[in-house]
This record gives structure tokens, C-alpha cells and sequence, in this order.
């Protein structure tokens, strides 16, 4: 029998929308059932929550990056073996680009694509009655994207909640229940979004709190029940990025955690074998491997260490000579000569790059990118297209003298100019890849 699955989405960010997702998943394990966690866009963090709360790895479902046959594919995959998969919104539920219709990245797309209804999250502080017309818009704004009911979240009183869900329901919306003000729900954060699952102190015991909540808050009964088959038979793995190797070094720590799961998976189906090591325990990559690889993270919080790591940085040099290193983002920072970290003091890196960071002076850089390969690289041949997304704070304050890796373009197609560095068999860029762009 196909999986069922429904879509947790909202009006914005911050809605409360994760903290439902998780204990959702939760509270319908606990009742025995299979389920599976899927997040829409370009996220890294949501993903390992929906792992902890599941027992089975999280996946990205992005309708921009990711061609229709590669969507279709990974959500056939996710949803094989289970019962239930619920899929977290990333923003607001109609929020992407303006690209042709279903591939804006919107999580409306997925309703669209794979027939899922939506329970809304809506948080009602600072309102009553006007959530009945958010929740009206959402319900009315397109026939294509069913949404199931309503989750009340932040109620402040139980004649809070009394205004808000009997104007939701004479306009004939299902309320499935409501989540009162209760600071114990909320999610640790830092700059780049939440705390990550793996450094979540106590994530057990709070994990099985959401849950908790939801079993009091909400009709689990009600929720399972809008839940609908998923139209998804399974596509094609073709636009996959390719394992860059056969036996891949990647670093694997505190300041090196942003891999995607749909790309690891791949990776190892492929038959490429990954092989951890720690730059903040001072290990370098394996010399039997053929590639490196270095994920994005936060290596700002930890520059003083890197710095320190001399056999991380001779290790990863010699490596370097005969065989491809490529950095994504955090990544790309470690592979520049220095990096100034949020206090102002400036740290060595491995200098394999010519270029500086600095986050000591902060701008956000945030959007979807499409990026044209302008030499072979561990991302593909030169010519290909890929795409995948910005999220960091930090800033070139030196860009160096290394030959551009890539030509970007935002969402809408809009030429970004030359990026990234390779030098050598050295390459990097700030841009995350998510798959091969479509023909």
C-alpha cells in the first residue's frame, strides 16, 4: 500500500511550524506507525530533527533546484517502508520564485505535484478573529492546494482560542486543535537558523515533550485521517550530483556539518565509500582516498582551532598536490588564507585559496543559484549546470587572485557574475549544489 502523507505548512517563518512537525512525527511513531520526514527547500538543519524523531534519515524535496523526475524520485524513495511521511514547509506555504508553475520552491508545489493536503500552522498571537481570514485566503488561494485544517498555535487563553476557532470554523475550516504559549516548544537558534539535532542538549527527552503536546493539543485522530495517498511513482536519479570519487574524505565535525542526505545517499549507491575525519581533532583526509571533500558549517565559532590544526592543514595540503579538494561554503572559507572571525581577530587557514573572509562585519547572502561549471571540478565537467542556493553572513573581504570556478545566476536568471576559486586541483564556492539542472 502507497504511503500516505500530508504537508505542515504556515503564513510565514517563525509560525511554529518545525516544533508541530516534530512532534507530529513523534506522537504517530508512538501510536506504531512508519513514518518518514521530508522538508521543502534548500534547508540543512530541519532534516536531522525529522531523522531523530522518525529513526530514519531526512530529506530535502526542492521543486527549483531539482528537476521533476529527481523530485519524483526522492519522494518515492523517502516515503518506501512507511506509513506516514510529513512534509515540513520551509516559510510561508506559497513563498518561492516566479519560475513556471511548479517549479518555484514553494512547498505549494509539492501539494500540487504529489496531491497532498496541508495542515496549517497558524500562529494567532496579537489576533482572534483575523486568523479566520488568513485562514480563508489560504484555503481559497489555489483549488489545486487542499488544505485539510488548521493547527491554533500560541494561544494566550482559552477565550483566545474560543474567538479564534469559531470564526475558522463558520467559514467551514477545520480546526484539529490548539497549541497554548508554552516557551518549553522553542527551538534554539543561531545565525544561520536553529541549533543542529546533533548539538540539541537533551534532544531525547525533548523531543518526546513536543510530542507530548501535540497528543494533548491536537485530534491526532483527525490529522491522520486527511492524510492522502502520495502520487509520487518514482521518477529519475539522472540529475544527481555525481560522487565526486570513488573513496571520498569528508570532514566530518562541529565546523563541518551541511551535507545534504539525498546527496550521501546517492553518493553510496553509486558505490563511492565516505571516509570521515575531524579538522578539529587535527586529522587530515585519508591518504587512500581520491577525493575531499569539505561541507559547509560554522568554522567562524571554531577559527581558533583550525588555525591550530596543523596536521589538519599539512594533511590536507599534501592531499592537495595529486588529488581534487573542493569546499563548499564554510568549506570554501577554510580553503582561503585567513578568516576573521565575529570578534574581529583574524586566523590562518589552510591557504590552499587566495581569498579572506571575514564575519566580523555581517551581511546576509541568501538565494536559490544556478551555477555554469567553468572547469571540471568534483561538481561535474565544465559546461554543466547546477543548481543549489547561498545562506551565509560572511563576506569576501579578498577575493583573491584564483581563476573563477563558476558563473552564477540568481532564481530568475539574472547573470551574478563570475565565483567560487580553483587553483590546482583546489576548487570552492559559497554556493551550496543540490542537483544538476535540468536540460
Amino acid at each position: 500500500m502507497s504511503a500516505h502523507g500530508l504537508i505542515v505548512g504556515a503564513a510565514r517563518s517563525g509560525s511554529g511550524k518545525t516544533s508541530v512537525t516534530i512532534g507530529l512525527m513523534r506522537a504517530f511513531a508512538r501510536r506504531g506507525l512508519r513514518v518518514a520526514g521530508a522538508k521543502s527547500g534548500p534547508d540543512y538543519i530541519d532534516p536531522g530533527f525529522h531523522a531523530a524523531a522518525t529513526g530514519r534519515p531526512g530529506v530535502n524535496l526542492d521543486s527549483w533546484a531539482m528537476a521533476p523526475a529527481l523530485l519524483d524520485t526522492l519522494a518515492a524513495r523517502q516515503a518506501e517502508g512507511a506509513d506516514l511521511l510529513i512534509v515540513e514547509s520551509a516559510m510561508g506555504l506559497f513563498d518561492g520564485v516566479r519560475e513556471p508553475e511548479g517549479r518555484s520552491g514553494a512547498a505549494a508545489d509539492l501539494a500540487r505535484r504529489f496531491r497532498l493536503p496541508v495542515l496549517l500552522v497558524l500562529d494567532i498571537s496579537g489576533q482572534s478573529q483575523t486568523a479566520a481570514a488568513i485562514a480563508h485566503g489560504f484555503a481559497s488561494f489555489d483549488e489545486d492546494v487542499r488544505v485539510a485544517g488548521v493547527v491554533l498555535n500560541q494561544a494566550a487563553s482559552p477565550r483566545h482560542e474560543a474567538q479564534a476557532r469559531e470564526a475558522i470554523e463558520a467559514r467551514g475550516i477545520s480546526v484539529f486543535g490548539t497549541i497554548h504559549r508554552n516557551p518549553d516548544m522553542a527551538l534554539p537558534e543561531r545565525h544561520l537558523g536553529l541549533v543542529q539535532a546533533s548539538e540539541h542538549a537533551a534532544l531525547e527527552g525533548f523531543i518526546e515533550r513536543l510530542a507530548d503536546t501535540m497528543e494533548r493539543a491536537l485530534d491526532l485522530d483527525a490529522v491522520l485521517a486527511c492524510a492522502a495517498p502520495l502520487a509520487a511513482a518514482g521518477g529519475s536519479g539522472a540529475h544527481h550530483l555525481p560522487p565526486p570519487g570513488q573513496r571520498i574524505a569528508i570532514a566530518q565535525d562541529a565546523a563541518f556539518t551541511f551535507l545534504y542526505p539525498h546527496v550521501v545517499r546517492h553518493w553510496r549507491e553509486a558505490g563511492a565509500e565516505l571516509v570521515g575525519f575531524s579538522p578539529l581533532n587535527d586529522e587530515g583526509p585519508a591518504d587512500d582516498c581520491d577525493a575531499c571533500w569539505l561541507p559547509g558549517g560554522y568554522p567562524e565559532l571554531h577559527a581558533d582551532a583550525l588555525a591550530a590544526a596543523g596536521n589538519f592543514r599539512r594533511g590536507l595540503a599534501r592531499f592537495a598536490e595529486t588529488r581534487p579538494v573542493h569546499g563548499e561554503c564554510g568549506g570554501y572559507m577554510v580553503l582561503g588564507k585567513a578568516l576573521t572571525d565575529a570578534q574581529g581577530a583574524t586566523h590562518a587557514m589552510a591557504g590552499l585559496l587566495s581569498h579572506v573572509t571575514s564575519f566580523a562585519s555581517r551581511r546576509i547572502n541568501l538565494g536559490y543559484r544556478e551555477a555554469r561549471l567553468l572547469a571540471d571540478c568534483p561538481l561535474g565537467r565544465a559546461g554543466a549546470v547546477v543548481r543549489g542556493h547561498e545562506f551565509h553572513y560572511s563576506r569576501l573581504t579578498d577575493p583573491g587572485c584564483d581563476e573563477p570556478l563558476v558563473a552564477l545566476c540568481d532564481a530568475l536568471g539574472n547573470a551574478l557574475g563570475p565565483a567560487g576559486g580553483r587553483r590546482g586541483h583546489v576548487t570552492g564556492t559559497y554556493f551550496h549544489a543540490m542537483a544538476r539542472a535540468a536540460p
